[in-house]
């Protein structure tokens, strides 16, 4: 007798199993230890990435001579835009052949994408919002600065905005899950590009006005109060001077001033930034994320591309944007290390999705991935090269390649450690296992070449404990030397020192160093202008 209640429940527990295990199949991120992994085809994995310039993509013939210096260059990811002027030229007709050709040609040299949607905002400006966007300011309204001018920025506070931007992005989605969920190639998305206020620090558009002199959302109160000893502490400070208050309009609650108009942008950008993930995850469920333009610390809002996903507003940016996985930081300021520490000050995992493409980049990328433990790295630019087999970015990458198994097996353990050196940065300390390493840039070598030029090359590298007292170093352009933390009366030295790599993930020792190349067991080198991974075992003795 057919049993129907018994045979639902089974046909209910069955489609359940099968929509997990897609999720499950789908690229996504994983929580491991105390750090985050990105896993594509059910494995992790560490994004060697390069972004190309706006408008490399725009055509199949201009991306023909761009595919080779990609594989040169180690590379396993390529992030690309999509141009929302492109696909959708005429309101509800889309035009998705040159995202498919991306796709198919990726898929050919054995590369993963990641999708940069250029839609509502790229880099602050709405350049690539569609002719029919662009021609209807009554329908799709830009924001005003406070003398009533209108700007080429589409302003938030649009509903027309909202979901003319929001259809486009789904139907994008939609489009990659149906030609691509098989085979992951698309690895990732970015919802907008570099969103900010300019030139002032806020829309001052009739719509904009009233949102202003309104009560802040009870959503982003709620927030703030279920996570007041977790909020950054700029964003702590401009609360904590008007007393905490938790029911207000926007300057009752922040306070008059620039930081408010700038808090109160951040709150709708994220918004509708959020509402536009959402739907995009609701039809396929990859990671996205946003970008963020840097700010300088002597420019004040409006002066730089205000209200983006910036440290200082990353709690309005989590409170708002729930459909968000990563907020993410675009270099091209010095101070690497400096943004990077704001950006994991809560624990969150760092992806680095632009970066200027110059002699420092390769070293950068490697310390990120060794002492943040990136989910990746990406410069800008990545076609500009002229000899892609000569870059040493792609001999850095070669580098993260090989040791992308060891990394992600230790990966949130505490077993993994990056150093990134220079002439003002000549040494650093860092201990890991039973010993204390102190890593120095080779030119503190007397006799290393170049040791007295006046500037020094950026090198960095990455130490991973494996076993006890046993260990690998890869980077480029360090010497290490080491003591025991525990007892300080006896030293520490080599038992073992080899050079070699990986090979279909097994090592293989390629030299034994010893004698000059240990400086006869007092430490191990890489010199400048070398990419090597070394394997130590050390040793203690009175």
């Amino acid at each position: 007798m057919f049993n129907f209640k018994k045979n639902r429940f089974v046909l209910l527990a069955s489609l359940i199993i099968q929509f997990g295990f897609a999720q499950e199949k789908i690229p996504h991120l994983h929580k491991k230890g105390n750090k985050t992994q990105l896993i594509v085809n059910g494995k992790p994995f560490i994004i060697r990435g390069g972004e190309l310039g706006n408008s490399s993509a725009t055509s199949i013939e201009s991306m023909e001579p761009i595919w080779s210096k990609l594989t040169e260059m180690n590379l396993n990811t390529v992030l690309t835009p999509v141009y929302w002027e492109l696909i959708e030229p005429h309101e509800g007709k889309f035009d998705f052949s040159l995202v498919d050709d991306l796709v198919l040609k990726a898929r050919k040299e054995n590369l993963k994408l990641v999708f940069l949607w250029f839609g509502s905002w790229k880099n602050s400006m709405s350049s690539h919002a569609p002719d029919w966007v662009k021609l209807n300011q009554k329908k799709y309204p830009r924001v005003k600065d406070d003398k009533n001018k209108s700007h080429e920025i589409l302003t938030p506070f649009s509903e027309n905005n909202l979901e003319a931007d929001l259809k486009a992005f789904q139907k994008l989605m939609g489009h990659i899950k149906d030609f691509d969920q098989k085979e992951q190639t698309v690895i990732m998305v970015q919802v907008e590009n570099e969103i900010g206020m300019l030139p002032t620090a806020r829309d001052y558009s009739l719509t904009a006005n009233e949102a202003f002199n309104k009560q802040v959302p009870d959503e982003l109160l709620r927030y703030l109060q279920a996570n007041k000893e977790k909020l950054v502490p700029e964003f702590f400070e401009v609360w904590k001077k008007n007393g905490f208050k938790t029911s207000g309009n926007w300057e009752q609650i922040f306070g008059k001033g620039l930081q408010t108009d700038e808090i109160f942008m951040a709150w709708f950008f994220a918004k509708f930034t959020n509402r536009i993930a959402k739907a995009g995850k609701d039809t396929y469920e990859i990671p996205l994320f946003v970008n963020a333009a840097l700010n300088a610390p002597e420019k004040k809002p409006g002066e730089y591309p205000s209200a983006g996903p910036l440290p200082h507003l990353m709690d309005v940016w989590k409170a708002a944007g729930t459909s968000i996985d990563l907020l993410s930081p675009d270099f091209y300021n010095p101070l690497f290390k400096h943004w990077n520490d704001l950006f994991t000050r809560q624990g969150d995992p760092l992806f680095i999705p632009e970066h200027k493409f110059d002699a420092t980049a390769p070293f950068k990328g490697l310390y990120a991935i060794g002492h943040y433990e990136a989910i990746g790295f990406s410069p800008f630019s990545i076609e500009s090269v002229a000899d892609a087999k000569k870059e040493p970015l792609g001999k850095i990458y070669d580098l993260i390649r090989q040791l992308t198994p060891t990394i992600e097996a230790n990966k949130g353990s505490g077993k993994i450690e990056g150093v990134l050196l220079d002439k003002e940065n000549k040494s650093q300390i860092i201990q890991l296992g039973n010993y204390e390493f102190t890593f120095k840039h080779d030119y503190t070598l007397n006799w290393s070449d170049g040791a007295k030029d006046e500037i020094w090359p950026m090198t960095s590298a990455i130490i991973i404990e494996i076993g006890a007292d046993e260990f690998y170093i890869a980077g480029s352009g360090i010497v290490v030397t080491f003591k025991p933390l525990k007892n300080k009366s006896l030293n520490a030295g080599i038992l073992k020192t080899d050079q070699g790599r990986f090979e279909n993930d097994v090592w293989k020792t390629v030299r034994h160093f010893n004698g000059d190349q240990t400086h006869q067991g007092r430490h191990v080198r890489i010199a400048v202008g070398d990419y090597e991974i070394q394997k130590l075992k050390l040793y203690t003795y009175e």
